[in-house]
């Protein structure tokens, strides 16, 4: 179980979460630096190892976006499947709302749930020939300007052949399940989690051709940094950065593993993203009936 421990809200609803599945004869593991903050029942095992999903049977966090991106950290190697719970605001990745968090761990206890897989992003970074990075990313990897006043110069290669370069602030690489986060933010199509494809979006490119692109499963991307323009940094669903020299190059394709995430009561992607999004399904101007 990961918990974002800076709300109060969510380190109660972690209390009774864990409660109930200890009751229920669950063995329950809470990373070691949340337990002190959480207060949870005995039985509770803390882990501090980067395996600790190992055997599991389910990761859940309890969050937001964010607590989603960081169990999945955990939950990726170990292929268990992950529940996210939103206690955020938007909390797109998430499965169950706080409403139904009592009928959610009915569900887990009763094994009640089906899992799906999402596509992921292996990343490289070279430079001189030296590993700089080697990493992966559910919703999107970003290469970005590393200095605020200058503008990152950026060539982009799609499957072995040049694409464009971009004078820009960035370029996303972005899933299906990024498709609503960064790369959306950047003028990206909202595409639906079972469509099998990646995604490439400049941000604020200086360049008429600037649009973003939807490319095949299998394709390859290969952004370089100009080597006559300022450092740059990568950047993997906004949790895991490294500096990239002028010269770098990074490599973007599918990853080996995917999420695996648990669907409690499988309902269309439409309705998701009008319920997340706030979409007026009557129209901006509202049902003139």
């Amino acid at each position: 179980m990961v918990t974002h421990t800076g709300r109060r809200q969510s380190t109660q609803h972690a209390q009774t979460v864990a409660r109930d599945l200890v009751e229920a004869g669950f063995e329950v593991r809470v990373i070691a630096q949340e337990v002190a903050d959480l207060e949870l029942p005995a039985g509770v095992t803390p882990v501090d190892d980067p395996t600790a999903a190992e055997g599991a049977e389910i990761v859940i966090a309890l969050g937001g976006d964010g607590t989603f991106l960081r169990a999945a950290e955990l939950a990726r190697p170990a292929k268990t499947p992950l529940l996210g719970v939103n206690l955020g605001k938007v909390g797109f990745l998430a499965e169950a709302e706080l409403s139904t968090i009592d009928q959610t761990v009915r569900d887990i206890v009763a094994g009640d749930y089906t899992v799906d897989e999402r596509l992921t992003l292996d990343v490289r970074a070279e430079y001189d020939g030296r590993l700089i990075a080697d990493s992966w990313a559910l919703n999107e990897v970003s290469v970005e300007k590393g200095q605020r006043a200058q503008m990152l110069e950026l060539l982009v290669d799609v499957d072995g052949r040049p694409l464009s370069r971009y004078g820009c602030d960035g370029v996303v690489c972005a899933t299906p399940t990024g498709s609503t986060a960064y790369a959306f933010s950047g003028g990206g199509p909202v595409v639906w989690p079972e469509v099998e494809a990646l995604l490439l979006v400049p941000i604020s490119a200086h360049a008429l051709f600037s649009k973003p692109l939807v490319t095949a499963p299998t394709s390859v991307f290969v952004l370089t940094v100009d080597p006559y323009t300022s450092f740059a940094v990568l950047c993997c669903d906004g949790r895991r950065t490294w500096d990239l020299p002028p010269g770098a190059q990074v490599t973007v394709q599918r990853g080996e593993l995917p999420v695996r995430l648990v669907r409690l009561a499988p309902r269309p992607f439409t309705d998701t993203l009008v319920a997340k999004f706030g979409l007026p399904v009557d129209g901006w101007r509202g049902n003139r009936r």
